[in-house]
């Protein structure tokens, strides 16, 4: 039976009439995501050392045990809802977002106040890592909201999207079984973090629209600043 509140599609509601984003399917592998994440938790090594947690070995080694402990408790697809996995995935996300917003917060301050010393290209390196980091974190924080997260998605029980990616609003641009995973994610927050707004992956859910100018705004700030730093704008 159709949920209440669904989009009335003309015909005879079989799997291949109704989209696979509203459907049940078999859900997706973290494996795309927990990539990503190990990389940009790599790449942090790089920072300066005022710009990182104290001591820094603790957010590699934190992150780790929970990427470990998502992957023991559910190495397969996210198909089905578990308070455990849940739990664990949204504090490693919160982990991750809680580092990084340290490390822009000291890396502006260190711009401004002067106390970052060292070459541009230094400076523009841990500008770099810090906004692609801030692009993964929102990612996340996408992929694990959007339509109740993946394993809510896979059970196809939303009944709105919260998020309308280009294949959701014409079925002709992608097969029948086209749904968002993760690096779909990773690229609407990319093309917002590089045009400070939506582009062809509209927000429609006011959780959606915020976050996405919360980002927005961070990164206008962390680019804006750490360019000024560059060429010399606040050094006098």
């Amino acid at each position: 039976m159709r949920k209440r509140g669904r989009p009335d599609y003309r015909g005879p509601m079989t799997a291949e009439s109704v989209p696979a984003w509203q459907r049940r399917t078999e859900g997706e592998s973290r494996w795309q995501a927990m990539a990503v994440v190990t990389g940009t938790l790599a790449s942090q090594l790089a920072l300066p050392g005022a710009l990182v947690l104290s001591p820094r070995w603790l957010l590699p080694a934190l992150s780790t045990l929970l990427i470990v402990a998502l992957l023991l408790v559910n190495p397969g697809k996210v198909d089905r809802r578990s308070r455990r996995e849940r739990l664990i995935s949204l504090v490693l996300v919160a982990l991750v977002s809680a580092a990084n917003a340290l490390s822009a917060i000291e890396l502006v301050i260190g711009i401004v106040d002067g106390s970052i010393t060292g070459s541009a290209g230094r400076v523009l390196l841990s500008g770099v890592i810090v906004y692609w980091t801030n692009i993964v974190v929102f990612s996340l924080w996408y992929w694990e909201f959007d339509r109740g997260g993946p394993a809510a998605r896979a059970l196809g029980e939303a009944d709105y999207p919260d998020f309308m990616f280009p294949q959701m609003s014409d079925p002709k641009l992608a097969p029948p079984d086209w749904e968002p995973g993760y690096l779909d994610y990773l690229y609407v927050s990319f093309t917002n973090a590089a045009a400070f707004s939506p582009t062809d992956v509209m927000p429609l859910r006011r959780w959606a629209k915020l976050t996405m100018l919360a980002q927005a705004g961070l990164s206008l700030i962390l680019a804006l600043m750490v360019v000024a730093w560059a060429v010399g704008g606040l050094r006098g």
